[in-house]
């Protein structure tokens, strides 16, 4: 998006703030559309890590300071300066943060690891039962009670905890995963 951004610019399709503007909606629509899709506990991750999407003026600001000094005013700028500036938001718009990225990735695995571990021990519960059938459905059920769970618990401590709370609701997501689980357990 952004290298096609900026050949429109340099072709003179659109200026250099178009191309900023343009380019700071959509990395914000595309975060939200991400947020939409995760879960509660990436979601509160996301959340505490970045509460909104950054406005075009506060890209300016941040990397007006970043090229000419703290002091520097953008208005202050010349003309080039300030396409620069907006250069530097359209080129920033394609990269992602390495340390959140690799942050997610090893959440994911870990998560990932828990349902593998999760799996395994059900695959074992049944495999060493006299009857497989009944202890199929029973680990299925539990299972679809815990992860059902886990998203209502998640997603009821993210509401009482304020958005951005991680370990608020990763601890509601186990508890929530943890009761459903039992009790579904307890009732079969």
């Amino acid at each position: 998006m952004s290298e096609e951004l900026k050949r429109h610019v340099l072709n003179g399709k659109i200026t250099w703030v178009q191309a900023a503007e343009q380019a700071q909606e959509a990395r914000n629509v595309i975060m939200d559309l991400i947020r939409s899709k995760s879960s509660p506990i990436g979601l509160s991750i996301a959340q505490r890590l970045k509460s909104e999407g950054k406005t075009l003026n506060d890209l300016v600001a941040r990397k007006t300071s970043q090229l000419y000094g703290r002091s520097k005013v953008f208005s202050r700028l010349t003309a080039e300066q300030q396409n620069k500036v907006y250069s530097e938001i359209v080129k920033s718009s394609g990269k992602s943060n390495p340390k959140v990225t690799s942050t997610m990735k090893r959440l994911s695995a870990a998560g990932r690891g828990l349902v593998l571990i999760s799996v395994a021990l059900s695959v074992y519960t049944i495999a060493s039962s006299d009857n497989k059938l009944e202890a199929a459905g029973k680990e299925v059920v539990i299972n679809g009670a815990g992860i059902g769970g886990g998203i209502a618990g998640g997603a009821l401590a993210g509401l009482a905890c304020g958005p951005g709370a991680p370990v608020c609701v990763s601890v509601g997501a186990f508890v929530g995963g943890a009761l459903a689980a039992f009790g579904v357990g307890f009732i079969w």
